[in-house]
């Protein structure tokens, strides 16, 4: 790796110091022969460990002595009691309504359309949402359109992630969904609304939109025109102030109705399995401790460029991340202002792959950890990676717990990949994610759901408190983290007015024995 390191260096202070025909000529010429060096260390890595053509610069250890220490004292501690144990459900429990009669209107008011942009999760929310807005008005609703991911260029449709039959079938007392537009409305595509103005679409509905709002602008153009197409859509319904039947139905929609294509929960299912056979077996050939880990790292480039901090990268990643944010925000990225000393301080830089390993350390979990790493790309390489690989060196992902003949299918459907890490994850024993979005957001409300099962959310301000204290030992270290994070692993918080039912899903979706969700 070294040595393709110093190729590249010498390419790139050629490119620096000439121009011309004669430099492109000699560049191209040093390229071909670096190749046999530059192939196995840059382009044979797995998919979730390479970054390439990334900075060339390789990040250091930023906190070196924390590593130093942990590794001559791990072997001495003991994992913590009932690291592994589900937290206290509290008594809550899965609560959504069956409906045994349907409340359907008898005449539709037109039909809805919506484009979801985004990822996999805000999809999943934009789907629920338009689900309840179809509700709302009484209206048909068509299967949501799924637009091409501009990042990972994933043209994925509903019916290539979620069970369509399960889907209609689960919602079929509660709204008309349709599959295609009657031949009278077949003019009403995704394309033709791209090509200009179009009265039948509303381009205007506002973020966290009520009931009232959809009514009033949307319900009258639906009756007129026949069908309304709304985009963007994307949290475009409000959280507070909604009938609790409305809010019944968002978490129908969420845990019970969508559910993923057989081929995706084969495989996950598959990955799980081999996931927990794996494990060390005891003398009598039973497994030792079949459990596992699900970590979600998010730390790509997007993520990295957005959030405006410093990752150790030194001057080639500054300023690579500093391009990054000019060209694909224009700027337009307030934590920029900031020096990385504000943004740590208020608890604004995401954890790095290092950071990651030592507070799961901290925390108990030890050298033998079963992890799957729930994350598609690692901004920085295995260089970054490194540093996480070596605490915990029973790491897996998609790429080592599946054969090439089983992805094979799935190749290039960066959706479609997610929903399998969303699988395994969601079946892990413990949840872990660096950093909030919505793929946390949407694991840990599932996670609440399905009887509270144990997910970690770090207390973002303390770890950077603890990071930039230079002074402070091992045991120090670690004991902070234990005793910051006791409160912040999955236990039930109840969901506050203004929040989102897709990240608290009690009381809206949950019940306990000393009050039901009817009575909400």
């Amino acid at each position: 790796m070294a040595k393709s390191r110093g190729v590249v260096r010498r390419v790139t202070s050629l490119m620096v110091r000439k121009d011309g025909v004669k430099l492109l000529t000699m560049w191209m010429a040093m390229v071909v022969a670096a190749l046999p060096v530059l192939t196995p260390s840059l382009f044979s890595a797995s998919s979730w460990e390479t970054s390439l053509f990334s900075e060339w610069e390789p990040p250091t250890a930023r906190h070196g002595a924390l590593l130093d220490s942990l590794q001559k004292t791990r072997l001495l501690e003991t994992e913590p009691e009932g690291l592994w144990d589900r937290p206290d459900s509290g008594g809550w429990m899965p609560c959504a309504r069956r409906e045994e009669e349907s409340s359907r209107p008898a005449v539709s008011n037109g039909y809805l359309q919506v484009f979801l942009e985004g990822g996999l999760n805000q999809q999943r929310m934009g789907i629920c949402d338009a689900v309840v807005v179809a509700k709302i008005l009484n209206a048909t609703l068509l299967l949501p359109h799924f637009d091409v991911n501009p990042v990972w260029k994933d043209s994925s449709s509903f019916a290539d992630i979620f069970d369509v039959e399960h889907f209609l079938e689960s919602l079929k007392l509660d709204v008309e969904i349709v599959t295609e537009l009657p031949r009278e409305f077949e003019w009403s595509t995704r394309e033709y609304y791209a090509t200009g103005y179009r009265a039948t679409r509303v381009k205007n509905a506002p973020v966290q939109a009520s009931p009232e709002w959809y009514i009033t602008n949307v319900l009258p153009l639906m009756q007129s025109s026949g069908v309304v197409a709304v985009a963007p859509f994307s949290h475009r319904l409000a959280f507070n102030d909604l009938p609790a039947e409305i809010q019944r139905l968002r978490c129908k929609v969420n845990f019970e109705a969508l559910r993923f294509v057989p081929s995706i929960n084969r495989l996950g299912n598959i990955m799980v399995e081999r996931l927990r056979q794996s494990q060390a077996r005891n003398v009598d050939g039973d497994a030792k401790n079949p459990k596992y880990l699900a970590l979600h790292l998010r730390f790509d480039k997007d993520m990295a460029a957005h959030s405006a901090c410093d990752f150790g990268g030194g001057k080639a990643e500054r300023l690579a991340l500093a391009k990054y944010r000019s060209v694909v925000w224009q700027g337009r990225v307030s934590n920029a202002l900031l020096s990385d000393k504000e943004l740590r301080d208020k608890g604004k830089c995401p954890m790095t792959p290092e950071e990651v390993g030592i507070m799961l350390a901290a925390l108990g979990f030890g050298h033998e950890t079963r992890v799957y790493l729930a994350s598609y790309t690692v901004y920085g390489g295995s260089a970054r990676m490194e540093f996480l690989r070596t605490l915990f060196p029973g790491m897996n992902t998609k790429h080592t717990l599946a054969t090439a003949e089983e992805l094979q299918p799935f190749e290039g459907k960066a959706s479609q990949l997610a929903a399998i890490d969303y699988l395994v994850s969601l079946q892990s024993d413990i949840f872990f994610s660096a950093s909030r979005g919505n793929m946390h957001n949407s694991l840990a409300a599932h996670r609440t759901y399905l009887n509270v099962r144990k997910t970690i959310k770090p207390d973002m301000n303390l770890m950077a408190r603890l990071f930039t204290n230079n002074n402070l030992t091992w045991p120090e270290f670690r004991r902070s983290v234990i005793e910051g994070h006791r409160n912040r692993m999955g236990q039930v918080t109840l969901r506050q007015p203004t929040q989102s039912i897709y990240t608290y899903p009690a009381p809206d979706c949950m019940c306990t024995t000393r009050r039901s969700i009817t009575e909400i």
